[in-house]
C-alpha cells in the first residue's frame, strides 16, 4: 500500500472536513520503513517502557503503537531489541512522544519509527502506565482504533481508514 500524506490531506480534508488531523512537525524519522500506516494502539507512560515490551510482544499486524511518553528527553522508550520484537510480531510502526536509542541499528530494521530524538540511557522498568486510552500531543488526540499514516512529509490521524 503506497500513499503520500499531502495527497491524503488534499483528498480527504475536502470530503470529510475535520476527520483528517495533522500532527505538528515535531518528529524525526527512524527505522527502515519510511512510510507506514495502521490502526492505533496507545500507551501513556513516563520514563518506563515496560508496557512497550508487552505491546510489541503481541501480534501487531496492521497496527501502529502510539506512545505518549510525556515528551521526556531524559531516557529512551524504544531501543533496537524492542524494534526487533515489534518487527518480528508484524507491527507497522511506532510513534514515540519521547526518545529512542540504538538509532543506527533501528534504521536497519523494517519498521517505521517516529520519535522526538535519541537518548543513550534506557528507561526504568516498574510496569507503570496505561494502555488503550486517548492521548494528546502534537496538537492531535490519538484514540485507540483510529488510523495513523506517516511518511516523509508528516503524520496524519483519521477516525476511519483512508486507504
Amino acid at each position: 500500500m503506497t500513499f503520500k500524506t499531502p495527497d491524503l490531506c488534499d483528498q480527504f480534508e475536502a470530503e470529510l472536513g475535520t476527520s483528517v488531523r495533522v500532527v505538528a512537525p515535531m518528529f524525526k524519522a527512524y527505522g527502515g520503513r519510511k512510510t507506514f500506516s495502521g490502526q492505533i494502539v496507545t500507551l501513556k507512560l513516563f520514563e518506563d517502557n515496560s508496557l512497550v515490551r508487552t505491546a510489541f510482544a503481541e501480534n501487531g499486524e496492521g497496527k501502529v503503537l502510539v506512545i505518549d511518553g510525556g515528551g521526556s528527553m531524559r531516557c529512551a522508550l524504544v531501543g533496537d531489541q524492542l524494534a526487533i520484537l515489534a518487527q518480528k510480531n508484524g507491527w507497522e510502526g511506532v510513534v514515540v512522544y519521547g526518545c529512542i536509542r540504538d538509532s543506527g541499528d533501528i534504521n536497519a530494521i523494517d519498521i517505521g519509527v517516529r520519535a522526538l530524538d535519541t537518548h543513550p540511557q534506557k528507561s526504568i522498568k516498574k510496569n507503570v502506565g496505561d494502555r488503550d486510552l486517548a492521548v494528546t500531543f502534537g496538537g492531535v488526540t490519538f484514540k485507540p482504533g483510529e488510523y495513523l499514516y506517516a511518511d516523509e512529509d508528516g503524520v496524519l490521524v483519521s477516525d476511519h481508514p483512508l486507504l
